[in-house]
């Protein structure tokens, strides 16, 4: 987003600084959202679903607000839409997100990597916002990026499917990368760090005793659109969608209720088609 769209709505969470930082960077953090003690309710009830049906894993990591009523909630709460909103406009999809839990003691990494590799999304115009539900810091494996990375074309991946890589591909950049110019994102419980799709960016395994967990939540203007798949999903969040580019998701009437689920499935079946294409390997991978 330039500097001058940026400037055509008025700022609702984040300075003129800071907007200009994001944009000269690609990157902003910490940004706050909720208070320690929000962020640990929602964690409770993570940790309770877990404790009853066992952890997220699979599709369940992915679109996951389709089957809980927190996470839809979380996807419209105003402190992160407000910020959203002064990097990309003020109306807004809701086009994934994704749980990142790191166990204590847990190998599980995240290549660097372009988000915007085989999302299939035109034009760029695309911010993660990571919202921390436990502290994310050098110790646990917090997220890792390459300033002003976001400038930069597509850059070429390659697939490694490699145990332990949390991304649905175990891609990873195909050109080296200067961890020198790495800037690592601590964040606190409750706080949120906002990166652009381009953004170089990935994170270390976790060798210590706390758990890391982080629900990245996808943000769109309605002007971007699918170019790879034959359909596409969304939730309008905020303002008004005059493009109709992507079907509409149902909220959850309850969590985890039948309906929801398979609403789930059916949503993201489509799109586990749209990052495992060529792989030929099946979209639930």
């Amino acid at each position: 987003m330039s500097a001058n769209l940026a400037a055509a709505h008025p700022l609702k969470k984040l300075s003129p600084e800071a907007v200009a930082f994001y944009e000269a960077h690609g990157y902003l953090a910490p940004v706050p959202v909720m208070s320690p003690q929000e962020a640990g309710a929602l964690r409770a009830k993570l940790e309770a679903h877990e404790a009853a049906h066992g952890r997220l894993q699979g599709p369940l990591r992915h679109k996951t607000h389709l089957v809980f009523t927190w996470l839809d909630d979380l996807i419209r709460h105003p402190a992160i839409l407000d910020a959203v909103e002064d990097i990309i406009g003020p109306n807004i999809l809701a086009w994934g997100s994704s749980f990142f839990t790191k166990e204590a003691h847990d190998p599980s990494y995240v290549s660097w990597h372009q988000d915007s590799t085989y999302w299939g999304l035109d034009p760029a115009d695309i911010v993660t916002a990571w919202v921390a539900f436990s502290d994310s810091t050098a110790e646990n494996g917090a997220m890792r990026v390459i300033p002003d990375t976001h400038k930069m074309e597509q850059v070429a991946h390659r697939d490694t499917f490699a145990a332990g890589n949390l991304l649905s591909r175990g891609q990873e950049i195909a050109v080296d990368v200067d961890e020198n110019q790495a800037e690592m994102l601590q964040l606190r419980a409750g706080e949120m760090s906002l990166h652009h799709v381009r953004l170089i960016h990935g994170s270390d395994p976790n060798p210590s005793d706390q758990r890391r967990i982080g629900f990245a939540i996808r943000y769109l203007p309605t002007h971007v659109r699918q170019i790879v798949g034959t359909h596409d999903h969304a939730t309008l969040v905020r303002g008004v969608d005059a493009y109709g580019n992507f079907g509409a998701e149902r909220r959850p009437e309850a969590d985890f209720s039948p309906a929801a689920l398979a609403h789930h499935a059916e949503i993201t079946g489509g799109h586990q088609q749209i990052l495992m294409r060529g792989t030929g390997r099946p979209a639930a991978a």
